[in-house]
């Protein structure tokens, strides 16, 4: 017999979520096969078959959060010994044969698999509270995955077909909520990713002072740029511009990409530029990370990071995809804002946020007035180890790298 053990996956990893079984008591399964889908801190992993053989025990239910190391499935690889005799096996098969006299007997039915629903499980939680069987339920995210808010509307018609089907003067037995702006209220899990976001962000905040500088840089040149570009056929994010942008100042600012190792009474000025792209997905924050942004052209970044995002939000990331970042973006200007302080990825020395960016009468070296696109940005940095006026520096540089656009194409490599 073999014992299928969720096993740890990632980093600091403790515990995962039962997402859905993709094989149940009885299945002949091979190696490598994917028994179970868990949901870890950060992504949704099957957990493959290690042996062939067939299903015989599954320990937990789905939407159980278990601790690494749990027993998940049993599997019998035809390994064990057969103890009982020949003689034993005749008299065990005399006993089993169907007697001659029973007649009628009703064959057993087969049972048809259930469909393969592709959910989160805090929607599949969601579900669940509200008696809800989410197969029944019609997915509108992608590739048909079912959404917390398909729950909430199938909840809703059904809740309201209940109400016309009872008639005017009875009372709604079926109705277990009492309508009322005191009594209603929606809850929503603290597991999976939000909790692994919780923690984090509590150890950052309670290890690192943060200390968040504030400028803009003037992007009219950089949008002219890459509207040039985009009508000769290559349409370039400008993200992927400040990705270039903040490796040539990383290297020249080398406390920004650094590690305190407190223990050891020293901070390591590291040598890789891994640049971790905060992404806001349908679960929750993840920050998939760019190795060697600085050995990578602008091209190059922008494809890598089209293929993360796009991974990131089809919930298709690796653990090598989130792993061994040394400096961290946000970019918010899409959603608007124009400030915000945002919290260091621990242990990494500091990130940056870029905001809105919108046109903006500015007085010129020549003191004459233009209209300029004018975006803002806040940087965030551990106070242990930078200054404030590091900190000016810092952006100054990046600023007058991406004010000149054109400059970074001598630094394709």
């Amino acid at each position: 017999m073999v014992e299928v053990k969720f096993h740890d996956i990632g980093e600091g990893m403790t515990e995962g979520e039962v997402v859905s079984y993709l094989v149940k008591v009885g299945d002949k399964v091979k190696v490598d096969q994917p028994l179970v889908e868990m949901q870890t801190d950060k992504m949704v992993a099957e957990i493959p078959s290690p042996a062939s053989g067939t299903v015989k025990k599954i320990h937990f239910d789905e939407g159980t959060l278990i601790k690494i190391g749990s027993v998940l499935l049993e599997i019998d690889d035809g390994t064990e010994k057969k103890n009982n005799s020949s003689s034993e096996q005749e008299v065990s098969a005399s006993l089993l044969a169907p007697s001659p006299t029973v007649k009628n007997e009703v064959p057993l039915q087969k049972k048809t698999p259930p469909k393969r629903i592709i959910a989160a499980p805090h929607t599949r939680r969601i579900a669940r509270e509200n008696d809800v069987d989410i197969e029944e339920v019609v997915g509108t995210g992608p590739a048909g995955r079912v959404t917390d808010e398909d729950i909430f509307r199938f909840v809703k018609a059904r809740d309201e077909k209940i109400e016309l089907e009872i008639p005017k003067g009875e009372t709604p037995l079926l109705v277990e909520k009492e309508k009322t702006e005191d009594s209603v209220s929606d809850t929503i899990p603290f597991t999976g990713i939000r909790k692994q976001i919780a923690m984090n962000m509590s150890h950052s905040v309670s290890t690192i002072p943060h200390v968040t500088h504030f400028d803009e840089a003037d992007l009219t040149d950089l949008l002219a740029f890459r509207q040039e570009l985009k009508e000769d056929g290559e349409n370039i994010s400008v993200v992927a511009f400040f990705l270039k942008a903040l490796a040539i100042t990383l290297k020249e600012f080398p406390l920004f990409n650094a590690r305190l190792e407190e223990e050891n009474k020293v901070i390591r000025l590291l040598k890789e530029y891994h640049i971790g792209l905060a992404t806001n997905t349908e679960k929750g924050l993840v920050v998939p990370v760019i190795k060697d942004v600085d050995k990578k052209s602008i091209k190059e970044i922008h494809d890598e990071m089209k293929a993360l995002t796009k991974r990131a939000q089809d919930n298709k990331l690796s653990i090598h995809d989130l792993k061994g970042g040394t400096f961290t973006i946000s970019n918010v200007g899409p959603l608007g804002g124009i400030a915000a302080t945002p919290i260091i990825n621990h242990p990494q020395t500091s990130i940056i946020a870029f905001h809105k960016t919108k046109k903006m009468p500015v007085v010129m070296e020549n003191d004459e007035i233009a209209i300029r696109s004018i975006m803002t940005m806040s940087l965030s940095f551990d106070h242990r180890l930078i200054d404030g006026a590091d900190s000016v520096l810092f952006t100054n540089r990046f600023i007058e790298l991406i004010q000149q656009p054109k400059k970074l194409l001598l630094y394709l490599r």
